[in-house]
């Protein structure tokens, strides 16, 4: 549940902006100088491994005394190979920047980003960067930009543009008014005095301090002695720290914040909401399971697949992430490999527990020990443990698991068994041949496993069956029939034909 204060207090909160564009031009350096310059607080700094977020305070044009205004960055990496990162970014965000560079023009991850934010839904503004270089052509980009659907001001659009350097400074004080004036046209508004709730922007797995998490707060307040959940994941807010890494006792919407003592990694891009009591905190986690244990049963149920139900732990997130990627690439049509649970850290009685939800389940360790007692309650629910410390070694594995699925799957669906008495005529793959059933019953269209002396050669096809001239629909035990198989094995006098329902 989600817990609101009676009383609201809905006001203002500063803008989360995420920068993107191509990589090597000039995001980095962009907020670097921001960060850097006079107008926000110098001691600023980044709080994650894969994604930047800082918290600036822009003060007005005029250089007035008095407090600023705060925006939120967050800076995406440009690698082709952090697409998925960036696309995150994208979904905390209220308004893009693309940077797009002077002396170089649109590139495939200008075009990607711009395709993000326009299926998200969010504001962007240009900024035109490198305008210092002496083959600056910002009116180039304008063209280049309307040629992608871009189309800016003063070029038949309304999208605002801004040229900017991040070596001399030129055009960022603007850009920054430019993010105050479209977050106000948003009306970004939030509630201080409910429970703090966003978005998990990073989750590492530290050494020295645990497992850690960087949360994006996007309502309310969180405060010191709280509880954060997000999925099953569980930390008590003992130690948290700002985006400069000093630790805090509060903070609020649109604040980046780290979250020491998470009990499991919880899912990046995931939301999370805070509690003033665990039991509050215990009860979220547990509708949680349930919730997602009911929905992988209904889905997989109702697709008809043959599912194989896994849970991972790895040492590392980044063993995790590519272990993931490389399972995602084995599922088939109606294959479902079904991830009840990843995560990183050891394999526990709660990973266990979780698995003995689903049928003939299966626990895979990367480079991770097995808690006691875990093996014997694994045992008893049918649930098999798994170690590896080679991930390929995990998908030759799955690729047998498969294998074996399938043969089960047509020895619980054979519906009779053929014995072959003559062979009529072979056309390429076809093959008219006489029969006699020597148990079960079968119909056409169904699967064929040929056998030889015991042993199946190869799969086919009955592709019809008829008995004298007339086409049947099914034929039993101890009748004989003409029918047409396709195998690309030659059949030949005296094999047997399983005959099965398909995998379709």
């Amino acid at each position: 549940m989600t817990e609101k204060s009676q009383n609201k207090n809905i006001i203002k909160r500063p803008p989360v902006v995420v920068v993107m564009g191509h990589v090597d031009h000039g995001k980095s350096k962009l907020l670097d100088y921001i960060r850097k310059s006079n107008i926000v607080d110098k001691e600023a700094g980044g709080i994650t491994q894969h994604i930047g977020a800082y918290e600036v305070e822009v003060h007005p044009a005029s250089g007035s005394e008095g407090k600023g205004e705060l925006i939120t960055f967050l800076d995406t990496p440009g690698h082709e190979a952090f697409g998925k990162m960036r696309s995150r970014g994208a979904k905390v965000a209220d308004i893009a920047i693309l940077v797009v560079a002077a002396d170089e023009g649109v590139k495939p991850q200008t075009v990607e980003a711009i395709k993000i934010t326009q299926e998200e839904n969010i504001p962007f503004i240009v900024a035109i960067s490198k305008i210092d270089k002496p083959n600056a052509e910002p009116d180039r980009i304008k063209n280049e930009l309307a040629s992608n659907n871009v189309f800016v001001e003063g070029f038949g659009g309304t999208v605002s543009v801004v040229n900017i350097s991040a070596k001399t400074g030129e055009g960022v004080p603007e850009l920054l008014e430019t993010i105050l004036l479209t977050a106000d046209m948003e009306d970004l508004k939030a509630d201080k005095d409910a429970n703090a709730s966003g978005v998990v922007i990073e989750a590492n797995l530290d050494q020295k301090r645990g497992i850690t998490a960087t949360l994006l707060i996007i309502d309310g307040t969180i405060k010191k002695g709280m509880f954060v959940t997000s999925g099953d994941a569980l930390a008590p807010v003992r130690i948290f720290e700002d985006f400069k890494g000093k630790q805090t006792e509060e903070k609020s919407f649109s604040s980046p914040i780290k979250i020491i003592g998470f009990d499991k990694l919880p899912k990046v891009g995931s939301n999370f909401q805070t509690y003033t009591t665990k039991k509050d905190a215990i009860e979220a986690i547990s509708l949680f399971r349930k919730t997602a244990v009911i929905q992988n049963k209904d889905q997989v149920n109702k697709e008809g697949k043959i599912i194989i139900s896994i849970i991972i732990k790895t040492d590392v997130i980044g063993s995790l992430e590519a272990i993931v990627s490389e399972i995602n690439k084995l599922s088939e049509e109606k294959i479902l490999i079904n991830i009840l649970r990843q995560g990183v850290g050891t394999i526990n009685k709660d990973d266990a527990k979780i698995a003995s939800s689903a049928k003939d389940a299966y626990i895979i360790g990367f480079n991770v020990k097995t808690e006691l007692g875990v093996s014997d309650f694994a045992e008893k629910f049918n649930i098999k443990i798994k170690n590896f410390d080679i991930i390929y070694a995990i998908t030759d594995w799955l690729k047998e698991v498969i294998t074996e699925k399938k043969s089960a799957f047509e020895q619980e669906n054979i519906s009779g068994e053929v014995k072959v008495l003559k062979i009529f005529e072979a056309k390429g793959s076809k093959y008219t041949l006489g029969g006699e059933v020597v148990s079960g019953e079968i119909k056409p269209n169904m699967a064929v496993n040929i056998k030889r002396r015991g042993t199946v050669i190869a799969k086919g096809e009955l592709l019809s069956l008829q008995k004298g001239p007339e086409k049947i629909e099914s034929i039993s035990e101890g009748e004989q029939f003409g029918a047409v198989v396709e195998s690309r094995v030659e059949i030949v006098k005296d094999d047997h034909l399983e005959i099965f329902t398909k995998l379709d």
